[in-house]
């Protein structure tokens, strides 16, 4: 630094001619001399010193410690304290823990360099850290994630306000706490707390993923699905020092996941299962019979008489209710655990799981025949229609899914053939 400029702030005139003479002849420049802790203050905003050598015992409104907090809080400018030994010991006027920051009287124009340079060279060493500190949090801060920090026991140090936002905590209210008081995390599929992610990244001291399914439970009780990981803070020695979480609100994610998922194996229309998912429920049926010999299950496959003659009289739109109203009536004649899907057009199949014989199965089909016979109002019209019906029962020659659903198949021709309104059990 060239020619630093230093605030002599001494009450007694001679000592302070004395200080300033000695400054100056070491190469600073001093163009001020005052006697109090006000002055000190009034001129520091004057003439932006570099330093200011400020006697501990000034008397006044505001005494030194006061000023020099003033001084160093408001306008940054470090304060190098002259002290005299008694003055150490009074624990009300002793800044001696501070590295650096005072100088015991009476001292050498060395020892007063020494202690001038080590007091300017702590105040630049602290701003250039606190100009990477601010730096660092301007980065953090402009993350698009959000951003806790702990110390290697839990302890929160920060969050960043996308974090403050998801949480709903504010970042005074939970710093220095351990963060599984304040942040709740729940794994969805087992309803247990995910409070291992921070010990585990200590201890594997690598970067672990939150789990698939973890909800976060903000301050004010909701629920948010989070993704992203936590990974650890290491020195440069590689010593881990802490722990970093990110995390995203991942809500819309979900959903879109969820309307993919519904969309791959339920039917737009009728919002019941597709061919895909009731071909899987019967391959899960087919599974299970082989793991219990009286399981015994039946699938039954429906085409409406007459559907297209709905379609071109009244409209596809009459239609498309029309099928929307008998999925709800196929849903009212099944048990909790049988399956009804939508296979495309007028087509319907049924899975009736856990049944004693096919005459359990014929009875479903026939109730399923008494419900679609009652007539129907839908926009002003009055519509009836009637389905057929082909039924298999599970049985040994039935090796995979495809082959029972094309033996209900042709056994629904056959009940078209004999002609309609009716059912027929393939034997």
């Amino acid at each position: 630094m060239d020619c630093p400029k230093i605030l002599v702030v001494e009450d007694e005139k001679v000592l302070a001619v004395d200080i300033r003479n000695s400054l100056q002849k070491l190469g600073y420049t001093v163009p001020e001399i005052t006697d109090s802790g006000e002055a000190a203050i009034k001129k520091v905003a004057e003439t932006h010193p570099n330093l200011v050598l400020m006697d501990i015992c000034l008397t006044g409104t505001i005494d030194a410690v006061q000023a020099g907090d003033i001084i160093q809080n408001n306008f940054h400018v470090p304060v190098l304290y002259l002290m005299e030994y008694a003055a150490q010991n009074n624990s009300h006027q002793n800044p001696s823990h501070e590295l650096f920051s005072y100088i015991l009287k009476p001292f050498a124009e060395k020892d007063l360099q020494i202690a001038v340079e080590m007091a300017l060279y702590k105040n630049h060493i602290q701003k250039k850290f606190s100009l990477e500190k601010e730096h660092l949090l301007t980065v953090i801060n402009s993350i698009g994630s959000a951003v806790i920090i702990t110390d290697i026991g839990g302890c929160i140090q920060m969050m960043n306000p996308i974090a403050e936002e998801i949480t709903g905590w504010k970042q005074s209210e939970i710093v220095g706490k351990e963060i599984t008081q304040t942040l709740c995390l729940i794994d969805k599929e087992t309803g247990e707390e995910v409070d291992y992610i921070l010990k585990q990244v200590v201890k594997r001291s690598q970067v672990l993923a939150l789990p698939d399914n973890c909800i976060l439970i903000t301050k004010d009780g909701g629920e948010i699905p989070i993704g992203d990981n936590a990974a650890p803070i290491c020195d440069r020695n590689g010593d881990i020092t802490g722990v970093v979480f990110t995390f995203q609100d991942i809500s819309e994610r979900k959903l879109r996941e969820a309307r993919l998922l519904r969309n791959a194996f339920y039917d737009a229309l009728t919002s019941l299962p597709n061919r895909v998912l009731f071909l899987d429920r019967l391959r899960q049926a087919f599974e299970r019979a082989k793991r219990r010999n009286n399981f015994h299950f039946a699938v039954l496959f429906l085409d409406l008489d007459g559907f297209k003659g709905i379609n071109d009289r009244f409209g596809h739109g009459m239609g498309d209710d029309l099928l929307v109203a008998i999925a709800q009536r196929l849903s009212s004649c099944l048990r909790s655990g049988d399956t009804v899907a939508r296979f495309g057009g007028d087509e319907f199949a049924v899975l009736l799981e856990d049944i004693k014989d096919v005459r359990e199965a014929t009875n479903i089909a026939k109730r399923i025949q008494d419900t679609l016979k009652l007539p129907l109002s839908l926009n002003g019209q009055e519509l009836i229609t009637t389905a057929s019906i082909g039924v298999t029962l599970s049985s040994s020659r039935h090796d995979e899914p495809g082959n029972m659903l094309r033996d209900a198949d042709v056994a629904m021709y056959r009940a078209k053939q004999q002609g309609k309104a009716n059912f027929s059990v393939f034997v």
